[in-house]
């Protein structure tokens, strides 16, 4: 018979495919430098031949029998060093599925250990015992199946097709989603903005609406403005008011105590304007103990920025009254911001005017408060739904010569741009909401939150620098492409399912343009969803290219950065040398063993200058809807100065909002340098001696 099938290790039956012989090869040749691409073809023949002759008219070969194949013709064609590493590959990967039989999943998409770790965490459905009822593309499935619902028609095909972008890990949802779809619960939003009022009754509403909202897993934003400063009269008790900061003091532990029963820590978001009589207090509130479970951000004006610019007065006002209480120097109370900022990593800022400048409902509502991570600025109890497309899955090569050629697959991410698109629009029609108030909002805005990640590793495979002109001329090219074809698509819905109900309120009736969203795209962090895929979340440049993150697990879990390794081996600098460095240090800028266009393809986040990096976040925000959540990343050593330029230039070059972040400035950081001790990787035992090498670069 043909060599046509192939039993696998869970005796399903397969397609035999000489292109997986030919990849095993090809990558233990790598590993090795030993031989090149024409050497790896005809040892796949070879490998062929004999399984041709072993099975012709008996059993279908197992996968086992297919790599004692490819092991004895290295070894009989001499190839060693290849045959040494094609053994350690085999125990590297039954340790490692050992390793996920472990964890009590079937690996159905043969993801990474780190990933599964991930979804059990996060995301898999269990039992009351708490053991997983699903598989990852179980998991899939069911989200598909959930947001598919929406469609009258086609619905089937339009499952299929979101359970293929998910399941390719080109388009990954939002936690919420993830965690939600298809259960009980189903409510599918991250982002929530609370208002809250000036009376006792507006703070506790405030307060139980958060709690209704964290129990189902979703995190708040808040603007406290409204509320009148300390020791204002209050005439209905006759006695005087405790201010925002001692009322902030209750959500917090709301926040606390409502997400203790859930899977994840819960968030908040809090902003107070530039202008409130308490701003130094609320500036400080972070400090010596005092909230945790906020990010706090202040809500600052252009005039505000133009009377730093001008070292002039600043007048602080009663939220009350509207009259002015004092006058501040704008330029001092901006270096309090600054120092406060570069001590601890809060407050960020948040641009009003910039954000109401780019409103689609301006005019009609104002927008003061955004989310937890600042990407979705909303108006008083509106919510969005969030997903993310995978840059690294839209970068397609071919090999001329030996050498790897990459370009990004422009077709593919417009199909990518379009299923996602729909996929959010969808999720609104088959979401639960926590309040009747959130769920009115949703409906009449249709806000949407498509996003990106793996833009590092996009900028890896292209060899472009992050910290270069070229990175920002792409990163507007991409975002633009995406802004594009994100509104296409959501016009061709409008002609399906009709436009957003306050679209006759909106910017787009008077450019005569019907489209079914009042905004579409957005840059989230993609913290956790991220490492599913394993790239890099958002639009940060890479961290560190060797790293432990402290999300999961306590003790961290390790990467070192796959695309910088597989660059390396392609351009032959992959040494044992190089590798120490990079699992001391970080990076590889200054190393001279590394190519110079190597070291400047692959900075990391504290090479790359404060100036860059809000270039970058500025050059996404000039084609993102609502906006982008970004932290400017800060070495140690780095000034307040640094921080205040950080701030003015966002500002003037259109962000929304700016955080920053000083290396070590926190006691508790989730990304650290290099490998913790001892915690790295997977442990595998093998009794062939290995050199460091070899164990770095098979992660034993």
């Amino acid at each position: 018979m043909a060599l046509d099938r192939i039993i696998k290790r869970d005796g399903r039956i397969e397609k035999f495919r000489k292109s997986k012989i030919v990849n095993v090869i090809r990558k233990a040749a790598e590993a090795t430098g030993e031989f090149g691409e024409e050497e790896v073809l005809r040892l796949a023949n070879e490998v062929i031949k004999i399984l041709k002759e072993r099975f012709k008219g008996r059993k279908i070969p197992h996968v086992e029998d297919v790599q004692d194949t490819v092991e004895y013709v290295l070894v009989r064609e001499d190839r060693y060093k290849t045959a040494k590493a094609f053994i350690i590959y085999r125990e590297e990967h039954r340790k490692l599925r050992e390793a996920k039989k472990s964890l009590g999943i079937k690996d159905d998409m043969h993801l990474s250990l780190n990933a599964l770790k991930v979804m059990k965490k996060r995301y898999f459905l269990r039992d009351k015992e708490g053991r997983v009822l699903e598989t990852p593309k179980q998991l899939f499935t069911r989200v598909a199946r959930a947001v598919a619902k929406a469609e009258k028609n086609k619905r089937s095909y339009w499952e299929k097709l979101f359970f293929e972008e998910m399941v390719s890990l080109r388009f990954i949802p939002g936690g919420r989603i993830l965690s939600n779809a298809g259960t009980e619960l189903n409510q599918l939003f991250n982002c929530f903005v609370v208002p809250v009022e000036d009376s006792i009754e507006g703070i506790f509403n405030a307060v139980k609406w958060g709690a209704l909202i964290h129990k189902t897993g979703g995190g708040t934003g808040y603007n406290f403005s409204k509320l009148r400063p300390m020791g204002d009269y209050v005439r209905s008790v006759r006695g005087y008011a405790s201010g925002p900061v001692n009322f902030m003091e209750l959500f917090d532990t709301m926040c606390r105590v409502v997400s203790k029963g859930g899977k994840q820590r819960g968030a908040m978001m809090g902003i107070l304007n530039i202008n409130h009589p308490d701003i130094i207090e609320f500036i400080s509130s972070k400090q010596n103990g005092g909230l945790t479970n906020f990010n706090i951000s202040v809500g600052v004006t252009d005039d505000f920025m133009r009377a730093v610019e001008d070292d002039a007065l600043f007048p602080l006002i009663n939220s009350r009254t509207g009259e002015i209480v004092h006058k501040v120097s704008a330029k001092k109370l901006f270096d309090f911001i600054c120092s406060t900022a570069w001590r601890t990593g809060d407050p960020g800022m948040v641009f009003l005017d910039t954000i109401e400048k780019a409103n689609p409902l301006k005019g009609y509502e104002t927008i003061d408060a955004v989310n937890v991570c600042g990407e979705i600025p909303l108006p008083p109890f509106d919510a969005c739904n969030l997903g993310s497309l995978n840059l690294e899955k839209f970068v397609k090569e071919k090999r001329v010569g030996g050498k790897v050629e990459r370009e990004v697959d422009w077709n593919l991410l417009g199909k990518s741009v379009e299923i996602a698109t729909r996929f959010l629009d969808d999720v609104i029609d088959v979401s639960r909401f926590p309040l009747p108030q959130i769920k009115e909002s949703v409906k009449n805005h249709r806000r949407l939150g498509l996003g990106i990640m793996g833009f590092a590793e996009m900028l890896f495979l292209l060899k472009i620098p992050y910290d270069s002109e070229k990175g920002i001329k792409f990163a507007e090219k991409l975002m633009k492409f995406i802004r594009d074809r994100s509104h296409e698509v959501s016009i061709e819905l409008s002609k399906e399912k009709g436009v957003f109900p306050l679209w006759d309120k909106s910017i787009y009736r008077k450019m005569g343009v019907k489209i079914r969203n009042c905004a579409i795209t957005a840059i989230a962090p993609t913290g956790t969803i991220s490492m599913i895929p394993e790239v890099t979340g958002g639009i940060e440049p890479v961290f560190s290219l060797a790293l432990t993150k402290h999300v999961v697990e306590k003790e961290g879990v390790f990467y070192l950065n796959r695309v910088f390794e597989k660059i390396a081996i392609e351009e032959h600098f992959y040494s044992e040398k190089m590798l120490d460095y990079v699992m001391e240090k970080g990076h590889v800028r200054g190393f001279s063993e590394v190519p110079v266009w190597a070291q400047r393809v692959f900075g990391t986040a504290l090479e790359i200058s404060p100036e860059y990096h809000v270039k970058m976040q500025a050059s996404f925000q000039k084609y993102v809807d609502n906006a982008v959540a970004k932290t400017i990343n800060l070495p140690r050593d780095a000034s307040i100065d640094a921080v205040a330029d950080v701030f003015m230039l966002a500002w003037k070059l259109g962000c929304k909002g700016i955080t920053v972040y000083r290396d070590g400035s926190k006691d508790h950081q989730i990304l650290t340098i290099g490998q913790s001790k001892g915690k790295g990787g997977v442990e595998v035992q093998t009794t062939t001696e290995l050199t460091p090498l070899e164990k770095r670069r098979f992660k034993i």
